[in-house]
């Protein structure tokens, strides 16, 4: 008898060690919700009861870094592919030809493949390769084409499409709750404009602001809600974030503002320009004049200029072939102005993604996340490998890392307590025997 149940205790320890396979794992689903513009302290100057209940019901980052640029098209992608903006050549906000002196604003670009498809395969591409579902409700880069393959079901944004209607972002909550409940998909990615437009508008210190916040924590309560009365608690994973931060724009008096054509004559020395864009700007100089387009940028005040093949590794730039030769980040809360001051932004962002207002959230609950755990801040580039752990698939090469975030996850640590628990319990008969 001794001999048999020591036999059971040592499978019962095996056992305890080892993952589950893909054939005994529960298969969970996930849906990545972003709210664009939600800077990293926006919860800590308004009463947030839901955001705060998730810090205790499951996983909270002090703060999450987006990539160079601090851009919603930009940063997106990169969370969506894992891939730093060189690799995945979503250089702007603005889709931009040099050549044809070609702009379109961000909510054009969103049908555009040619602008999103440049050889680097989304989530929801990877997933479906897998026999997986998948579907974007508003998410950029979820109405583009890659490499020839679309999104089951892709939902685009449209020009002059409101962001801060309540009654509308709840029935968006509803309607992609549905597809996971009644139509059986494994993933959707979820977007909403606020508080990005707020945070442009008014600036982050507006009353405006928060109220726009408060209507985000009751959104995200409604959503836990609807995940309960749709039967979803044990299935559904749920990721919150966003894309970047936002800074007030500092509107000192008009001799401090940045004129760029007072350093140098942009119609004799640029054939493409965009720098009426915040605090990132990008000009193509015209042949021979690199050097005097840059000597002569490198003394205007509150900036810094770059050649883009001499831009710090960590900006994960110099690669592109999509950037423009000159590169040009404004100091934080300066916008960068060609000819005239024509910015009206009470807020911004676009500035170097080391600043603290550029920082993020994210926040995590379901049933493959622990309960009150704070994480250290990390790249969002490392969102990726967490959802394709999520899924259970293959990731497509990338630059992210699941061990920046496998601690937030359950995972064998649970299964090994459970197993002890069940040892010690046994050992204690044994002793009686």
């Amino acid at each position: 008898m001794r001999l048999q149940l020591l036999l059971v205790l040592s499978a019962v320890i095996c056992a305890a060690g080892k993952p589950l396979s893909k054939a005994t794992a529960r298969k969970t689903k996930l849906l990545l919700v972003s709210f664009d513009g939600f800077r990293w302290d926006y919860d800590q100057d308004v009463d947030t009861p839901h955001l705060d209940r998730l810090a205790v019901d499951g996983v909270k980052a002090k703060y999450i870094t987006p990539p160079m640029l601090t851009m919603t098209s930009p940063s997106h992608f990169t969370t969506i592919t894992g891939r730093w903006v060189e690799d995945h050549e979503v250089v702007h906000n603005m889709m931009f030809n040099p050549k044809t002196n070609l702009k379109l604003n961000h909510k054009e670009t969103l049908k555009r493949s040619e602008w999103w498809d440049n050889g680097v395969l989304p989530l929801w591409i990877t997933a479906q390769n897998q026999g997986l579902k998948t579907a974007s409700f508003h998410f950029p880069g979820g109405g583009a084409n890659y490499s020839g393959q679309a999104i089951h079901r892709a939902l685009v944004e449209e020009v002059g499409q409101p962001d801060d209607n309540e009654t509308e972002w709840r029935q968006n909550i509803d309607t992609v709750l549905s597809w996971f409940s009644e139509e059986d998909f494994d993933l959707v990615t979820l977007y909403y404009g606020e508080p990005d437009n707020v945070g442009h508008a008014k600036g982050p210190d507006h009353p405006r602001r928060k109220e726009i916040i408060r209507q985000i924590d009751r959104t995200v309560g409604y959503l836990r809600e609807a995940i309960h009365r749709r039967g979803l608690n044990d299935i559904l994973n749920v990721i919150l974030t966003s894309d970047h931060g936002m800074t007030t724009v500092k509107k000192r008096p008009l001799v401090d503002e940045i004129v760029l054509n007072k350093y140098l004559n942009l119609i004799k020395l640029a054939s493409f320009e965009i720098l009426d864009y915040g605090g990132f700007g990008i000009l193509t100089p015209r042949p021979g004049k690199q050097q005097e387009v840059f000597d002569a940028l490198s003394k205007a005040p509150n900036l810094t200029v770059y050649k883009k093949h001499e831009m710090p590794a960590s900006f994960h730039l110099a690669n592109s072939e999509r950037l423009p030769p000159i590169v040009i980040v404004a100091d934080l809360g300066f916008n960068l102005n060609s000819r005239f001051i024509v910015y009206v932004n009470k807020g911004d962002h676009g500035f170097h993604n080391g600043e603290m207002d550029m920082k993020t959230i994210f926040r995590a609950f379901g049933p493959s996340f622990k309960s009150n755990f704070l994480s250290e801040p990390f790249d969002s580039v490392h969102i990726y490998p967490l959802m394709c752990q999520l899924l259970q698939i293959q990731p497509a090469p990338h630059n992210g890392s699941l061990a920046v975030t496998e601690k937030m996850l359950l995972g064998g640590s649970r299964r090994v307590q459970r197993s002890v628990a069940l040892l010690l319990s046994m050992l204690s008969v044994f002793t009686m025997l």
